[in-house]
């Protein structure tokens, strides 16, 4: 990951828990982070070797986080992780979180992803 990437994903997170402070300074409210996303539109559109970086652009929006996984055989891939969270302050009651990885191989195609839910 490059330098201005590093630091755009910083400055997100930075805005994120400073947001977060605020919230959580006010005492009420609700709390959400992320962008909600479709995972039942996203499993059965997206296909393994077939949808590409661009296709899931399309069907989700812009990733929250892009990042790399290294294997231990070595291969590499590119991964973008979606995630959505909410609760109602304060004592973050009805607490909502789901997040979606998605790893994408040097020809950018899906290659594999993992998705988890708590609601």
């Amino acid at each position: 990951m490059d330098r201005k990437t590093c630091m755009k994903n910083r400055n997100q997170l930075m805005a994120a828990l400073a947001f977060m402070v605020t919230v959580l300074l006010s005492g009420c409210g609700t709390l959400q982070m992320g962008s909600d996303f479709d995972i039942t539109a996203f499993e059965s559109t997206a296909k393994v070797g077939e949808t590409s970086k661009a296709q899931v652009i399309k069907l989700l929006g812009s990733p929250k986080s892009i990042g790399a996984m290294q294997e231990k055989s070595g291969e590499r891939f590119d991964e973008w992780v979606y995630f959505f969270g909410t609760g109602r302050m304060p004592g973050m009651s009805d607490v909502g979180i789901k997040i979606l990885q998605i790893r994408f191989d040097k020809d950018g195609l899906v290659r594999s992803y993992n998705w988890s839910n708590s609601q």
